[in-house]
C-alpha cells in the first residue's frame, strides 16, 4: 500500500516552491488586497517572488546540511532564527538579513509584530556600502569607455533592468503627453475604463516635472508604468541615442555588469530634488501642533536615524519620488538624495 498523504513525499525544496507558488498574485493591486486583509498570503512583484525564493533556497540548504532530521517545512520552522543568526554571525549586511527575515516570514506567516520574528540589527544610511566610494569591482570598469553609458544613466535615472528593456520607440514629447492628456480628459469620467484612469494620472504626474522629453518604463518595480524625465547637461545627446534607435530595439544591446547603476540614479534623483526643493526657511509654518501649540511646517520632511535633524522639502521629494518610481518620500531620503 503507498503512502496516505502524498506531500511527504515530496522534498523540502518542492514543499517551499509549492508554497511560495501558491502565493504569486502578480498584477493585482496590493492596496486593494491591504484593504480586504488577505495581502499576508500574496506575493505581488515578479521581482519580490525571485528575492523571496533566492534565499529561502539558502535556508533549505542550511536545513539539509544541519538538521537532515527535517523533511517538511513545520518540522523545519523552529530552526528559521538559528538560521537568521548564522547570517548575522557570517557579517552579512543588515540589509540581506532584513530581506531574509521578510523572505522567511512570508513563507510561515510570522509577521513582524510577533514575538517570534527575528529582529535583525537596525539599518543606518552610514552603513551602506552598495554605491559609496571605490568598490573592486570598479577595477574592472572603465568610465572612459563607458562615459556615454554612465551620461545617459545620470540624465534618464533608469534601473539596470529598465535600462536593458529600453526601446526605441519609448522616447516621449511633452506635445505628446499633453495631446493624449487632452483626449482623455475628454472622454466623460462614467465612460473611462480603469486602464483609462491610471493612463491619465500617469501622463498628468508628468506636469510635476521640468523638461520636454520623457523615457517610458512599461515594467518597473512592482510592473508599474511611469514616465520619466529624461535631464541635465547630457539630454540633447540622451535624446539622439533613443530616436537613432529602431522602435523595436533595444536602445542598450548590453550594459557592464560592474556599471554603479544605483549610484547613477542617486545623482540623477539629487538633481531632480535640488532643481525643486525650496529653501526650508521659505516654507511656511502652515499647521499647529495640538499637543503644544506650536505652529510647524507641515510641508517639511525631518530625516531620522543617523541623518536626524536633516530637513528637506517634502514637494521636492515627491517630484523625486515620481521621477524613480516609488511611491513613498521616505525611499528617496534614506536611499537617494545625498550630498545636501
Amino acid at each position: 500500500m503507498g503512502r496516505r498523504n502524498k506531500s511527504y513525499s515530496k522534498d523540502l525544496h518542492q514543499q517551499a516552491y509549492e508554497r511560495l507558488k501558491g502565493m504569486q498574485s502578480f498584477g493585482e493591486s496590493k492596496k486593494a488586497a491591504m484593504d480586504a486583509g488577505t495581502n499576508r498570503d500574496k506575493i505581488f512583484s515578479a521581482n519580490t517572488y525571485k528575492s523571496y525564493w533566492k534565499h529561502i533556497k539558502y535556508f533549505i540548504k542550511y536545513i539539509r546540511e544541519n538538521h537532515p532530521e527535517c523533511t517538511t517545512l513545520k518540522s523545519a520552522k523552529k530552526y528559521v532564527n538559528e538560521w537568521l543568526q548564522t547570517r548575522v554571525d557570517e557579517e552579512l549586511s543588515d540589509w540581506t538579513v532584513h530581506l531574509e527575515a521578510k523572505a522567511l516570514g512570508k513563507l510561515y506567516g510570522i509577521q513582524p509584530d510577533d514575538e517570534n520574528y527575528f529582529k535583525p540589527p537596525k539599518r543606518n544610511r552610514k552603513d551602506i556600502k552598495r554605491s559609496r566610494g571605490d568598490r573592486v569591482r570598479d577595477r574592472h570598469f572603465s568610465k572612459t569607455n563607458n562615459d556615454e553609458l554612465i551620461k545617459f544613466c545620470q540624465g534618464t535615472g533608469l534601473r539596470r533592468r529598465e535600462l536593458e528593456e529600453l526601446r526605441g520607440k519609448d522616447l516621449v514629447t511633452r506635445a505628446q503627453i499633453e495631446a493624449e492628456i487632452s483626449r482623455l480628459e475628454a472622454i466623460p469620467a462614467e465612460r473611462r475604463t480603469s486602464a483609462d484612469g491610471k493612463r491619465l494620472t500617469m501622463l498628468q504626474d508628468t506636469r510635476l516635472f521640468q523638461g520636454e522629453y520623457f523615457t517610458f518604463v512599461r515594467n518597473g518595480k512592482g510592473g508599474r508604468k511611469r514616465l520619466s524625465p529624461i535631464i541635465g547637461k547630457n539630454m540633447e545627446q540622451i535624446v539622439e541615442r533613443i530616436r537613432n534607435t529602431p522602435p523595436e530595439e533595444k536602445v542598450w544591446q548590453h550594459v557592464h555588469k560592474s556599471a554603479d547603476i544605483h549610484g547613477y540614479r542617486a545623482e540623477y534623483a539629487t538633481a531632480i530634488y535640488k532643481a525643486h526643493a525650496r529653501a526650508i526657511k521659505e516654507i511656511p509654518y502652515d499647521r499647529v501642533n495640538r499637543g503644544t501649540g506650536r505652529r510647524y511646517q507641515s510641508e517639511v520632511y525631518v530625516c531620522r536615524k543617523d541623518e536626524a535633524g536633516k530637513r528637506l522639502d517634502k514637494a521636492a521629494m515627491l517630484v523625486c519620488s515620481k521621477a524613480l518610481g516609488h511611491n513613498r518620500i521616505s525611499v528617496v531620503a534614506d536611499n537617494y538624495i545625498r550630498g545636501l
